[in-house]
């Protein structure tokens, strides 16, 4: 028996992969999650083997979660439940540890399949965008990273942070996502602000983006 965990907030959309995988014998959905800070909790609690990670989700989004699951229990297979829009956050995912991708559009039969081709140790990359990610694979290579060290100086788990909170993550919520106490977040945090000559989050902020979006 597989055990699956599905994470997204749209209860509806959540509701329907269950009864599509409850329907296979292989298979038992053992918790539905609507956000990365509960998905970490489930994994925690019902030690699934494959996660089912929508991207877009408040408080903390499946890229952030994927890559804490991972880091957490490694054995646990990840899929990324996506729209052919996100394609920048399907590269990240995949970076930290993501078996691959499915479109939300994908088949019921398309579905049940993925999930045990994951559990099997296979990728999953649809090819209907799998050229379009190669693509910026080989473009991206970490670009938001290299170019806050270089922009800033900052070591990687500052680049990590500096991420989080361009991303809109609170203070308490870092501190929570990479396990550190409050005031090594704050400490992180600090530092970040001075290396980027920000007096504030908004400057901070402000600055990232300036920088990114350049």
């Amino acid at each position: 028996m597989i055990k699956v965990l599905i994470v997204d907030d749209q209860a509806i959309l959540a509701d329907g992969i269950k009864s599509v995988l409850s329907s296979c014998a292989e298979l038992e959905v053992v918790g539905i999650a609507q956000d990365g800070f509960q998905a970490l909790e489930a994994v925690a609690m019902y030690a699934p083997d494959v996660v089912l990670m929508d991207i877009r989700m408040p408080n903390m989004n499946g890229v952030i979660a994927t890559q804490e699951i991972k880091r957490r229990s490694p054995e646990t297979k990840v899929l990324i439940l996506t729209t052919f829009d996100d394609s920048d956050y399907i590269l990240n995912a995949i970076n930290y540890g993501a078996s691959g991708y499915l479109l939300k559009d994908v088949s019921a039969a398309a579905l049940i399949d993925a999930v045990k081709n994951a559990y099997a140790g296979d990728t999953i990359l649809p090819a209907k965008i799998a050229r379009r990610i190669a693509d910026a694979a080989r473009m991206v290579s970490s670009d938001r990273e290299i170019r806050l060290k270089r922009a800033f100086g900052l070591s990687d788990r500052e680049v990590e942070i500096a991420l989080m909170i361009y991303e809109g993550f609170t203070n308490k919520q870092i501190a929570s996502a990479l396990k550190l106490s409050d005031g090594t977040a704050r400490n992180y945090i600090s530092s970040i602000y001075e290396k980027l000559s920000a007096a504030s989050r908004i400057e901070a902020m402000e600055k990232m983006r300036a920088l990114l979006k350049g």
